[in-house]
């Protein structure tokens, strides 16, 4: 009876009327805007050549005008040798034969020794050190003393210069048969090839390669002479 009278009267409670309505107005609206990402991150950039330097020069402090010097080089330990030619060599060779006098440059060690003369040019000198030259002929001194083994030596190198030999091979050991073990003959040998008469035959010799007898012997690289080959030696020149 009640509902029939709040029908007839329009006033029955409807809560859901105008939700009809609110969908369609809803639906009408345009879409929100999404917001924005925020932009990336840019790429750290790496320094160039010129900023590595300032960093790497902040606070270094350049010297004034009058504290500018140039710092010179060393000098040279000793003069270098000048290279010679073959024609120089053999003129060499007639001149100190005249002259009597040859400067050898030596270094000798127990296991190595090396003697050339001033002037010669360092590139033969290695070439000697290497084994480059083939030896023609060699002597072999084991057993002898001192005194035997001077006057061989020295017939050896005559014998040798006036059969146009270039490269020869002395055998001198290594001493381990002579007194504390010394090796007696090499010592006797280098100045016996560095001074006096057989030096005027000698441009440089050096410790054999291993194969040819290592430490106990020597390849010796005799001058050439084109215009003689009657080498003396002569007494008193023993050293």
């Amino acid at each position: 009876m009640r509902r029939e009278r709040a029908r007839r009267d329009g006033s029955l409670n409807r809560p859901f009327s105008g939700l009809a309505r609110t969908l369609r107005a809803r639906d009408a609206m345009p879409p929100a805007p999404t917001p924005a990402s925020p932009p990336p991150a840019p790429h750290a950039r790496r320094p160039d050549e010129g900023e590595l330097f300032a960093r790497a020069m902040d606070g270094v402090v350049p010297l004034g005008v009058g504290e500018r010097q140039r710092v010179d080089r060393a000098a040279p330990t000793s003069e270098p040798r000048p290279p010679i030619s073959e024609d120089a060599e053999a003129l060499a060779a007639l001149s100190d034969i005249v002259a009597g006098g040859v400067e050898f440059d030596v270094t000798d060690t127990r296991e190595y020794v090396e003697g050339v003369v001033v002037g010669l040019d360092p590139r033969v000198a290695r070439q000697l050190r290497r084994g480059d030259f083939s030896w023609q002929a060699y002597l072999d001194l084991h057993g002898m003393t001192a005194a035997a083994a001077r006057p061989a030596v020295e017939a050896f190198l005559v014998e040798s210069v006036r059969a146009g030999r270039r490269c020869v091979l002395v055998v001198h050991g290594r001493g381990h048969n002579s007194k504390d073990r010394e090796p007696v003959l090499k010592t006797k040998l280098v100045g016996w090839l560095s001074h006096g008469a057989l030096s005027r035959m000698v441009l440089a010799f050096t410790t054999a390669r291993p194969h040819d007898g290592g430490p106990g012997a020597m390849y010796v690289l005799l001058r050439r002479d084109r215009r003689r080959r009657d080498f003396r030696v002569g007494a008193g020149t023993s050293v």
